[in-house]
């Protein structure tokens, strides 16, 4: 199995559990308060992970470059946008149906891949992604009729809306990070990832705390109240970044966010039993799919 694999689902499993617990500060945050958590709490524990990296694990710290900064800055505030998106979502919608508006970034990473990278994806992933692309369609019409004016409506509410454009800032986020961590160069393929990670979540908790200090007075001293979920939010979100970033510095970010839909599988779950959130038979018909895409791009 390649490393890739594991790294991805691990990731994803971190991420799901730090958006249930930024959903859960949902309630007593703002959604930019919410959203900074995950960046100013994780960012010391990256810190760590790459002078560990240094000290002990014998790897270089890499020299930066005009094109990392770039990318970095672009990844950056792209994941600071699809964040808030997404937190916003959950008002609108239930936990699981809201996430997986966003997914929607594996196309678009496939696309910006093209673009921004002259990346390429095979036939095999290009099927599995559209199978599980035909599962998102399926959950987008979550009502109890698959007529036609129920798909048009589902695809053009407010809801889709926040999630197309979620998923969107995404796979540019996705595309953007794999780009900065390349273009550092060396061998060093675990370093790469760990120090784009620090650059980027030092970036991110600078471009946030402005934000939040000049357009919500006081919620950073809110942020800071609620340290005791906050630490663990912080904790969860930099391994999955760390897992996000090593993945996708081995592989085409693509084919990592095509297997990273494992999360839906994990959301599911914790909307069932921690939210409590119903989950009607479309919707899970919809996660069957999502579930036999992912099957399809790891028998690629």
């Amino acid at each position: 199995m390649e490393a890739w694999i594991p790294i991805t689902i691990f990731a994803a499993f971190c991420q799901n559990a730090r958006t249930a617990m930024q959903k859960y500060l949902k309630g007593r945050l703002s959604t930019g308060g919410a959203t900074y958590v995950r960046f100013i709490y994780g960012a010391p524990f990256a810190f760590i992970y790459v002078l560990a990296l240094n000290n002990f694990g014998g790897f270089s710290t890499p020299t930066p470059n005009a094109n990392f900064a770039g990318f970095v800055a672009l990844g950056g505030i792209s994941q600071i946008l699809a964040t808030g998106l997404l937190l916003a979502l959950f008002s609108l919608k239930n936990f699981a149906v809201a996430t997986t508006y966003s997914k929607t970034e594996t196309v678009q990473a496939a696309v910006f891949g093209i673009v921004i990278l002259g990346e390429h994806v095979g036939s095999g992933a290009v099927l599995a992604i559209a199978v599980s692309f035909f599962g998102i369609l399926l959950i987008s019409m979550s009502s109890s009729s698959f007529g036609f004016r129920e798909f048009l409506s589902s695809w053009t509410s407010k809801t889709a809306a926040f999630g197309l454009l979620s998923g969107a800032l995404f796979g540019i986020s996705a595309v953007s990070y794999r780009a900065a961590a390349l273009s550092l160069g060396g061998e060093g393929v675990v370093m790469q990832a760990a120090f784009t990670l620090v650059c980027v979540l030092f970036f991110q908790t600078l471009v946030m705390g402005v934000y939040l200090r000049l357009r919500e007075p006081g919620e950073i001293s809110r942020v800071l109240g609620a340290w005791r979920i906050a630490i663990v939010v912080g904790l969860t979100g930099m391994l999955g970044s760390a897992g996000w970033f090593t993945a996708m510095t081995l592989q085409n970010a693509a084919y990592v966010r095509a297997l990273g839909q494992v999360e839906l599988v994990f959301t599911f779950i914790a909307s069932y039993f921690y939210f409590k959130e119903k989950t009607n038979r479309i919707e899970a018909a919809g996660i069957l799919f999502i579930i036999g895409g992912i099957l399809l791009l790891l028998l690629d």
